[in-house]
């Protein structure tokens, strides 16, 4: 048997330790006796489903303060297969109203920066947030909020596996990334993460109150950064069907 201290650098050989410790876990089983091994849930849920079960899981939801002013809990939207995951800090005011993220000014303003790089909101991307009830006044939310959301949030990557996050603003990139660095120091390249790799980017609703081209041009680089990685990362499956439009179309506020 295989020792669990030892540290395992390979990852051929981390999987062969787990198949030599199941197998080990099933010869006992059989020396007691036991022949079959019923399953109490599926082993492999189809993602819609497992998000489906997630969400319900949320609804009346108690874990922190930000339940006693919320409307609604908003989860996600978005194709529960997509490669591509966008995440934001928290729901707005008509985010609260409709139950569902980005769908306000600065929503609006999202659909068409993803466009601008050949992605269709509702059929290439699921959309998020770090915390899924809408602090008072649109205030950051704290610290302790954001660890009573993180196992929801977590739940969702590992369930969608996206090749790419693109991270909206200062708070989510730090809260995934775990720094303290602004957004303007993080922005401009990618980082692996868990499954695939994250890219930053300003926030919708920065764009809209900081209009100046400057910001515009970077966050058009970091969408086109965005698309190259999730092209590079999913080169393997068939080609999206409606690739960068011609002429790279900015997204205009």
């Amino acid at each position: 048997m295989s020792d669990p201290a030892r540290t395992v650098s390979d990852p051929r050989d981390a999987v062969a330790d787990v198949l030599r410790g199941l197998a080990d876990t099933l010869r006992h089983h059989r020396d007691l006796g036991i022949s079959e091994i019923a399953l109490t849930h599926d082993p492999f849920p189809d993602p819609a489903d497992a998000l489906r079960a997630q969400e319900a899981a949320l609804q009346g939801c108690p874990r922190c303060k930000l339940s006693r002013s919320r409307s609604r809990v908003v989860f996600g939207s978005g194709n529960p297969r997509a490669r591509l995951m966008v995440i934001g800090e928290g729901p707005g005011e008509e985010e609260d109203k409709q139950g569902k993220p980005f769908v306000g000014r600065a929503g609006q303003l999202l659909t068409r920066m993803l466009a601008s790089v050949g992605f269709d909101r509702e059929r290439d991307c699921y959309i998020a947030n770090v915390v899924k009830c809408r602090p008072e006044r649109n205030r950051n939310p704290e610290p302790d909020e954001v660890a009573a959301c993180n196992p929801f949030l977590m739940a969702q990557i590992d369930t969608i596996q996206p090749a790419v996050i693109l991270a909206l603003g200062n708070f989510a990139a730090q809260n995934l990334l775990g720094t303290k660095d602004g957004i303007s120091k993080l922005r401009g390249r990618s980082y692996m993460y868990r499954t695939g790799v994250l890219v930053p980017t300003f926030h919708p609703a920065f764009l809209l109150r900081n209009p100046g081209q400057e910001f515009k041009r970077m966050a058009w680089d970091d969408l086109k950064l965005a698309r190259r990685e999730y092209e590079r990362l999913t080169a393997s499956t068939p080609p999206h069907p409606d690739p960068l439009p011609r002429g790279e179309r900015e997204p205009k506020p």
